[in-house]
Parts: structure tokens; sequence; C-alpha cells
């Protein structure tokens, strides 16, 4: 279904006057009122939508704030993120969601009466969440932007890094519902920089988890140089701040490897970072999704050093030959080839990248039909995930204007094959009707039922959980891994997996879509399929694992032997 709509844009754009008069009476009122621990009973019965929104009827109350009653900066458009993680190792994954806050001389409107922090949400088992933000000492008096978690200690238990505006933070999982931050002694803090994108991975294949952060633009508050309608100054009015890698020790300390690795940033400004190992030969690669420059992909030689190839593999600019405002990136072997692809979404036709093999991809946007329908749209968080488990990767898609508080409808592409991609949304909930300023997303199972949810964060406004309801009418399986030799979190573990003629492949990442984290356990829709003939693990140790005859729709832990 063509998503292009004139009266439906002429219909958008004739109420933003109207909504940017009514909004400064209720945007402060909106970012208090919700902020409560809850403890809803149980969660609602499924309707006849395949996505039923159901967020404040399951205690996820979270409301996102930029600090403010009205965005006038850049910092403030860029949103948060969330991740999906089980912090207390109970089988039942919980989230965590980054908020912005007032800051003095950077926020321009009235002080909220009450302090905005990020959240922490722990999943009850029965369909519902409990906030527990402040028991656990996660919420911070931060402004947060990008969360990632890992398991950087491998005591088995996952820690937060959070990306901030200002510096970041470090917070370990103590194993007993608390955390402790451990930023100044792990040494990861940076600069004071902008940092909005990181992600964890294992580059050298040690064992601990690295990681890799992106950093923004060095914003200066008080430039006013600007083109009136667009609100406020873009990225390129504002020089750009280098990323960083950081290096696992092994003993609860990182150190800054950036330039003895060869990571050379003198331009980009980093939105969504992701890692993964394009070209399979045993190394996590890094993809870095920059806001109007091009982007970068880091090629990780042997452990020992980065070298740039994104000119060289066509990913570093889009269909256009151009340097577009990239803002995530995911990886995914969509076509079946066994090769990682890419989706990089964008403030217009977005990039679909095919591995073609050798080292070099070539962009399939507007073949897949996915560069048409998304041309009217602003792309931030974008993931793939087999939404229908038909054994193919389909992809969700957050929407939202750039510089003003202007909604959007998020998006639903689905895997026909052939390389062709549908935007079925409309088909698939209420919801998908409506419009939100969509910043970051992330997807997993959160009632364990074989199928994925969606939790997105808004700017400014009440998050959305929409909760699948028909996905698990096909078969499944969903894998958690367990390093051992390997990093704990199994991150960097290549999966290929045998059903019936099907063959299906993915890779164990971190980070996903944009400032966000799916579910750390891998899923795999398998149709009709009622047996696994094999499953074979190629562990980021160099270990293989193969597992044959395995029964379909069943959580099943795996442990590197």
């Amino acid at each position: 279904m063509t998503r292009i709509n004139n009266s439906r844009i002429i219909y958008r754009y004739s109420i933003y006057l109207l909504a940017s008069v009514l909004f400064l009476s209720g945007c402060q009122s909106k970012n208090t009122s919700r902020d409560r621990e809850s403890s809803p009973s149980k969660a609602p019965r499924a309707n006849d939508e395949y996505f039923q929104e159901i967020s404040s009827a399951i205690g996820l109350d979270f409301v996102h704030s930029i600090g403010c009653n009205e965005m006038t900066n850049i910092i403030e458009s860029v949103g948060g993120g969330a991740a999906f993680l089980d912090y207390d190792q109970d089988g039942f994954m919980d989230i965590y969601v980054s908020s912005g806050k007032w800051i003095d001389g950077f926020s321009k409107g009235e002080k909220p009466e009450k302090a905005v922090t990020n959240h922490l949400y722990r999943n009850r088992g029965d369909g519902t969440f409990e906030d527990v933000t402040r028991k656990a000492g996660v919420g911070g008096s931060w402004y947060s932007m990008g969360v990632t978690a890992g398991d950087f200690n491998n005591d088995g238990y996952p820690d937060l890094f959070i990306s901030n505006y200002g510096q970041n933070v470090l917070l370990k999982n103590n194993g007993n519902g608390t955390f402790t931050d451990v930023t100044k002694k792990a040494g990861v803090a940076g600069a004071n920089e902008c940092s909005v994108g990181a992600v964890w991975l294992d580059y050298d294949n040690d064992g601990f988890l690295d990681l890799y952060v992106g950093n923004y633009l060095s914003f200066d508050p008080t430039y006013k140089y600007y083109y009136a309608p667009d609100g406020f100054p873009g990225p390129m009015a504002y020089d750009a701040e280098p990323d960083v890698l950081y290096h696992n020790t092994g003993n609860g300390t990182f150190e800054d490897v950036t330039q003895a690795m060869g990571i050379v940033d003198k331009d980009g400004r980093a939105m969504g970072v992701g890692a993964a190992d394009y070209d399979d030969d045993g190394f996590m690669d890094i993809y870095v999704a920059n806001d109007h420059t091009l982007n970068y992909l880091w090629h990780n030689d042997g452990g020992k050093k980065f070298t740039d190839r994104g000119t060289m593999s066509g990913t570093a600019f889009s269909q256009g030959g151009e340097a577009t405002v990239s803002m995530s990136v995911d990886f995914a072997d969509f076509n079946g080839d066994s090769l990682l692809d890419l989706f990089v979404s964008d403030d217009s036709y977005c990039s679909l990248y095919q591995n073609m093999g050798n080292g070099l991809f070539s962009d399939k946007g507007i073949p897949s039909g996915i560069s048409t329908v998304s041309a009217q749209f602003v792309g931030w968080s974008s993931s793939f995930f087999d939404y229908d488990n038909d054994g193919k990767d389909d992809i969700y898609k957050t929407n939202g204007a750039l510089k003003h508080l202007y909604g959007q409808e998020d998006q639903l592409f689905e895997n026909e094959g052939g390389g062709k991609f549908k935007d079925i949304s409309l088909q698939l909930g209420s919801y998908f009707q409506q419009e939100k300023v969509g910043r970051g997303a992330c997807l997993g199972d959160y009632d364990n039922d074989g199928d994925i949810d969606v939790f997105v964060s808004n700017l400014n406004d009440h998050c959305v959980f929409l909760r699948n309801n028909k996905g698990n009418q096909n078969n499944w399986i969903t894998l958690a891994l367990k390093g051992t030799v390997s990093n704990r979190d199994g991150v960097g573990a290549r999966i290929s997996l045998y059903s019936g003629g099907k063959y299906l492949s993915a890779q164990k990442r971190s980070t996903t879509g944009y400032l966000s984290q799916n579910d750390p356990r891998v899923h795999f829709g398998l149709g009709k399929n009622e047996m696994i003939d094999k499953i074979v693990i190629k562990w980021s140790s160099g270990k293989v694992q193969t597992l044959e005859n395995v029964k379909v729709n069943q959580f099943l832990t795996i442990e590197e032997k």
C-alpha cells in the first residue's frame, strides 16, 4: 500500500500552526502528570489488532522530556532511547528508558516543578511492569540520550552505559536489584561531549566487551545565526566531536584506544552506532550513522586496528550519492544469502544496503519499495525483526519531525521476499494512524509468548507499547547465548539455522536501531516448520557448536562449550 497521500499531508501541515499554539499550555503539565509509580493488576485482553497499544494499562507510564515546554535547540531534538534487558535474570525482559532534563542556560522554557529522570521498569512476569527506578538507583540527574546494555565484567548480570549531553555514565549491575555508578573507576565518562549512540562489542575477541561511543557536536547555546523557519541552528553550525573507542582491560577499567586503533573522526556527527561482522572474518566491525556527513564503516583488521571502508564499500552515502541526515543502523540477512545487510534510516529515502560480498554493498532502497514510502517521513529508530514469524526479516521504523514537535506515523515494512518490502502499517492496528514524534525504540518478546513486541520513546511525550497479538500463530525459536570463553553475552556469535529446507542466519549484537537495544535473546520465525534440523553457532572465540533435531516454540539457553 502506497503511503503517499496528498490530502493527508495537507491536513497534517494545516494543523501544525494550531498545534504550536496549543502546545505551550499543555506540554509542561503532560510531562509531570504521570511520573508516579504504578502497579496494574493485569494486562488487557487481546483485541482484533495485530499490534495493540497497551502502555498505560501495563504500568508503562514513562513520559520523555526535552527539559522544558518548547524545543529550542538541536540537542533537544535528539531524543532518547530504550533498552530491553533482563536486569534481575528472572527470564522476563525489563525496560530501561532515557530522558532529558531542564538545564539552566540551556533550556529556554520554565523549569518543571518535578525533576524528570530516566526510568527502569521491572517486568512482573504477568504482562505488567512496575517502576523500580528509585529502588534500583538508576534515575540519575543526567541529560540522557542513548542507552546500551552489556555485561562488561562477565558476572552474569547486564550493566548499563548511558550516553549523555555531558559526562556519560556506566552503571554496574550488583545482582541484587540495584546498580552502582562505576563511571569514574571505569574511565568512560568522556570529557563533557554530547554523546548520542554507543555500542558494546568485543573487537579483539579477548572475552570482554569493549565500548564504542559516538559523539555528536560541540553545542554552543549562545549561537543564534539560523534561518528563522528552521527554529534553531542545524548540526553544521557546530563543530563535530570525535568518537571514542574504549578497550576493556578485564579488571573493571577501560582504556581509550581510539588513536591507537586507527579511528580518525574529524568531521563525523554521530547519531546511531552499530556493530556486526559484515564480512564474516571473525571480527566485529562498526558502522556509524552521521548527521549531514558521510557515514563510517570501520572495518576491524584482525583486532589490531580499524580502517574506514564506508566510501569504498558503498555505505558512506545514500543511493543519490549524498551524505544524508542519517539516524540509525541495523544489521540482518534479509534475503537469506548468509551475508549481513544494513538498513540505515534518514530524513528521506533511507538506505537498504544489500551485502554483495567482497566488502561491497548495493543500496536497494528504491527497488525494494522502501524509499518511495519513506520519502514523506523523517525516520529515526529502525530495526529488523520478524513480526509474523514467517522466517523473513521485516523492518520497524519510528518517524517524527526534525526540528519541531510535529508527529508522524510509524511504519512497518513487511519482507515479501525477492528483495521486496511493503508498507503494511495501516493493516496492523489503529496506532499506525497516530502521529507521534518518534525517536528511540526497542523490540522484544516481553510476555514470552513467541512473538516480538515494540516499545517506542516519543519526544517530549508519553511512551508507546505495542503488544504483538498474532505473530505466534507461526512457529518460532528464541536463543539465549551464554559465553564462557567468549564474552558472557555472546555478542559477536554467528548463528546459522536449518529447518525444513529453510536457511536462516543472524549475529548476536548489542545496540540496535536509534539509541536503543532490542531483546538480547536471538529470535527466529519458522513459519509452519515443526522441527529444526540443525543450529550451528560460531562463537567469537572461534569455537563452533552444533545442535540437531531441536523442537520449535521454545526459549533455549545455549552455553558455549
